[in-house]
């Protein structure tokens, strides 16, 4: 495969620094394979996991979001609301990007004029925002058109990048990464954070060597000690466990859930488990009159809620958890998990496990012999339940043709609205609801840029809901919002909630890193023996 080599400005420069520094102490490198690669090397094209888990080793916001998953200073010091609708950010003095450019209020407020550019995915953390006012060199205020209390939570996310090196390079505005637009930004990369990208061979291997002009070294911001980090691509699940097993790779990020006792019973190796505040649910093209992958002519099934109600009976989840995912699954009717603000018990109801309802269904609404659509799935995540959710469907008549893509290609085919039926994993990295009604379930006049609703579920009373609850600032009320929100959502199966995902890492002994329930590895943290 042709490789593509990544530098960050004047990034030789900084790797001779490197070099002479671990000349002096030993290295510590950091092995880590995962399933899939960044789809982009632009923080603010695509708000994907496996992107974000590279892209934010190398760029930082204002907020971040430590190991304890509350929120810290990141290159803010401290903020305030200064009044309903303005958050004053005061920013960390003496920072540098990693091409010698010094970091100031400018480069932030572009920045989050770039993530409300139309071409950005990552508009849902500046939903609210109506622009910034750079008071001074390290003074930054947010103005929002309505108050909004998480606003620091939202900027835990918005990655910040140099203004003129964005400029300089014709990459002022984010790649229209659904277009599959290439841009200078989409393949390099200049940023403030503790590491930088040496190598990069896509889709097999991005090698990231210690930033040696980061502020954290001095200001001691971080516990760990590694000083190069390998983030290597292995689809295969045999393959990352057989590297994890020979002790190639230190640690394993996608575990399959049949080696995870092999694992547990290797005294070099450690497994550590939990919940993820991650929910995989499917979702349906409502709003076609024919949908192309159908053997349906002139007529949507899926805009029948009786068809979509169908669907949510033909799956049997509890199965699915117990066979398929090995117990690594908690079934779920509602859109997000408890980790999230908004979540109730009443909301995380699911339509019951029954074949012959679905049946009855199907033919009451016309479909009496079933009908056949294309289904995408991502590959390296959940592919196997999306296998198994296949061979469900098929019990009750859906005849749903699996077709299982890249993730890069798979986020492309949804970005562009190509995909008629599919299953997504969504995360929840505010922790606040309002970010999965905005970004999946309301329509998408409403969800701009930053929409992951491709199957085009609108509904106005719903729409108005979600406004109320951007604007609400008293607590209990908000939550009653949501609730109502959410439970109109259900009583539709706007999309088909099925379970949040358990995730477990497998490291090798002397790896010392937390597990997060957001699935994310920031390797900052992280100390090796």
């Amino acid at each position: 495969m042709a490789q593509a080599w990544i530098r960050a400005a004047a990034l030789s420069g900084l790797l001779l620094a490197a070099g002479t520094a671990a000349a002096q102490t030993p290295a510590k490198v950091f092995r880590f394979a995962t399933s899939t690669d960044a789809a982009t090397l632009d923080p603010h094209a695509t708000n994907a996991l496996f992107t974000y888990l590279i892209v934010s080793q190398v760029y930082e916001p204002l907020t971040h979001r430590g190991d304890d998953l509350t929120l810290h200073p990141g290159l803010a010091v401290r903020w305030e609301q200064v009044d309903p609708t303005r958050w004053r950010f005061h920013l960390r003095d003496g920072v540098k990007f990693a091409g010698g450019e010094s970091f100031g209020a400018e480069d932030a407020a572009f920045s989050i004029a770039r993530v409300r550019a139309p071409t950005s995915n990552y508009g849902i953390y500046v939903d609210t925002v109506l622009g910034t006012e750079v008071v001074d060199r390290l003074t930054l205020d947010v103005i929002t058109r309505t108050p909004d209390a998480t606003i620091p939570d939202k900027m835990s996310r918005v990655l910040v990048m140099d203004k003129g090196w964005s400029e300089a390079n014709r990459s002022a505005a984010p790649q229209n990464f659904g277009q599959r637009e290439e841009t200078f930004a989409s393949r390099n990369t200049n940023g403030t954070g503790p590491f930088v990208i040496a190598r990069r061979e896509v889709d097999q291997r991005t090698v990231m060597a210690r930033n040696p002009q980061w502020w954290g070294i001095e200001a001691k911001a971080a516990p760990g000690n590694v000083t190069e980090f390998h983030y290597v691509v292995l689809n295969s699940d045999p393959t990352r466990v057989a590297a994890l097993l020979s002790g190639e790779v230190d640690m394993v990020h996608v575990v399959p859930v049949q080696d995870i006792e092999r694992i547990r019973r290797d005294p070099r190796l450690r497994v550590l488990e939990g919940q993820e505040n991650r929910t995989v649910f499917l979702a349906m093209n409502q709003e076609a009159d024919d949908l192309s992958s159908s053997d349906i002519r002139d007529r949507n099934p899926f805009k029948d809620v009786r068809v979509r109600q169908a669907v949510a009976h033909a799956i049997d989840v509890e199965t699915l958890k117990r066979r398929t995912l090995r117990g690594q699954a908690v079934p779920t009717g509602s859109m997000w998990t408890q980790f999230v603000n908004g979540w109730t018990a009443e909301t995380d109801k699911r339509l019951p496990y029954d074949r012959d309802r679905a049946k009855a269904l199907l033919a009451e609404a016309g479909y009496p012999l079933g009908f056949a659509i294309g289904f995408d799935c991502p590959v390296g995540t959940y592919d196997e339940a999306c296998q198994a959710i296949t061979a469900m469907l098929a019990q009750v008549g859906i005849k749903a043709s699996l077709n299982l893509v890249p993730n890069s290609q798979f986020i492309g085919r949804i970005q562009r609205r190509e995909s008629q039926f599919y299953a997504l994993s969504w995360g929840v990295p505010t922790f606040d609801a309002l970010y999965t009604l905005r970004a999946v379930m309301a329509s998408r006049a409403l969800g701009g840029s930053a929409s992951w609703n491709a199957g085009g579920y609108a509904n106005a009373e719903f729409d108005a809901l979600v406004r109320r609850v951007e604007s609400e600032t008293d607590a209990e009320t908000r939550r009653g919002l949501i609730a109502r929100a959410h439970a109109l959502h259900n009583a539709e199966l706007g999309h088909i909630p099925l379970y949040h995902m358990m995730i477990p890492w497998a490291v090798r002994q002397g790896v010392g890193v937390t597990h997060r329930a957001d699935n994310q590895v920031q390797v900052r943290e992280i100390r090796l023996d």
